[in-house]
């Protein structure tokens, strides 16, 4: 047997999970002439969730991590490296040739592959040279077949040198024949962005929070996989998403690691809690290293959300974890949520990684 559970990358068919409701919900408006912006965490699935929708669309579609994405000539040429996976070598060599600034393209005989830059260019001509990209995505698109740019982690455009984002903007809002799909895991950034009247991008496209899957599909979900395995599929599938609390990385990497004790052993024993201590003991160099990057009131805030069920900002917590005056463990609340370490969810703030909560948990003596 195969295991069922995928994690840590894009998920397709067989490991991906449902989302039936959003999947529709993103072709209709991807079959529109409107852009799409999504939020949610990091690890909810956006990308795979936008992957499978453009994938059944039968578009071409291009997806860019603006993480790592260094200067606007990086932009350009990285997204130019994407245009040539999808399109003819050939058609694209003639339409080339009417670029203003002229990329250095060199294809590797072993591989196949293509690499492009631009190099030595000024801010002046980066710009120029993302404008040619973009608007030969424009043209190589059609009425009945626009491809689909989906820019991941878009928060990160305003540090892609100065008015990147005013200038994307302003090519951009001429395109007719392509879908914009923005992914983005700081919702506040990703709300400023898009919200906010002075911003460029104000009410740009529809915008689509991406929530956890509900834990009765998720359920269904996980005891369809296990029951193969073991006569409690049920009760582990419980377990395993009251850990993690339906977060789809977590739930799908907890499961994967259940899976091959079970399959291994079927008559182990708690293997759930077996489960949760390989991972924290795999991760615990990682949490570490983590861990020592922290001040003290963020630590302080994560060893009470980790022992502790009461508010964060509540009076209660501050007293008993010594956490400071409210502004104090708002900013603390702020800073974590940027650097990815908790989350805000319908019943407030909570611990992103749950192996990490248990880490602490442990280490605490609890």
């Amino acid at each position: 047997m195969k295991n069922p559970f995928k994690f840590g990358s894009i998920v397709e068919e067989p490991y991906f999970m449902n989302r039936v409701d959003e999947i529709k919900k993103v072709k209709s408006i991807l079959k529109s002439a409107n852009h799409l912006i999504i939020i949610s965490p990091r690890r909810y699935g956006k990308t795979s969730l936008i992957n499978k929708a453009a994938k059944t669309l039968r578009r071409p579609y291009i997806i860019l991590d603006l993480q790592l994405i260094t200067t606007q000539s990086d932009f350009a040429a990285q997204l130019l490296k994407r245009i040539y996976r999808i399109y003819p070598a050939q058609k694209l060599k003639d339409m080339i040739k009417s670029f203003r600034v002229a990329p250095t393209i060199t294809l590797n005989p072993v591989s196949n592959a293509i690499d492009i830059s631009y190099k030595s260019v000024t801010s002046e001509n980066a710009r120029t040279a993302l404008e040619d990209v973009l608007n030969l995505i424009e043209k190589l698109g059609t009425d009945k077949k626009k491809p689909i740019i989906i820019f991941d982690e878009f928060q990160d455009i305003k540090r892609i040198g100065d008015n990147t984002d005013r200038f994307l903007r302003s090519v951009i809002q001429h395109h007719k024949r392509i879908n914009y799909v923005f992914l983005g895991s700081q919702e506040s950034l990703i709300r400023e962005i898009f919200e906010k009247k002075k911003s460029p991008f104000y009410h740009f496209g529809y915008l689509l929070p991406l929530a956890k899957i509900p834990y009765d599909e998720f359920l269904l979900f996980l005891k369809e996989n296990f029951k193969n395995l073991t006569d409690d599929s049920i009760g582990i599938s419980e377990k395993i998403l009251l850990l993690t609390k339906c977060h789809p990385y977590y739930t799908q990497q907890l499961a994967f690691t259940v899976w091959e004790l079970l399959f291994k052993d079927d008559k182990v024993k708690e293997p759930v809690f077996k489960a949760v201590d390989e991972l924290m003991r795999h991760h615990d160099i990682d949490y570490e290293r983590l861990w020592n990057t922290l001040n003290r009131t963020d630590m302080k805030i994560l060893i009470g959300m980790s022992v502790s069920e009461s508010s964060p900002l509540s009076e209660e917590f501050s007293r008993q974890h010594d956490a400071g005056p409210s502004s104090t463990v708002f900013s603390s609340l702020k800073r974590l949520m940027q650097n990815g370490f908790i989350i805000k969810s319908g019943s407030g703030y909570e611990m992103d990684d749950p192996f990490f909560k248990e880490w602490i948990r442990v280490r605490r003596g609890k």
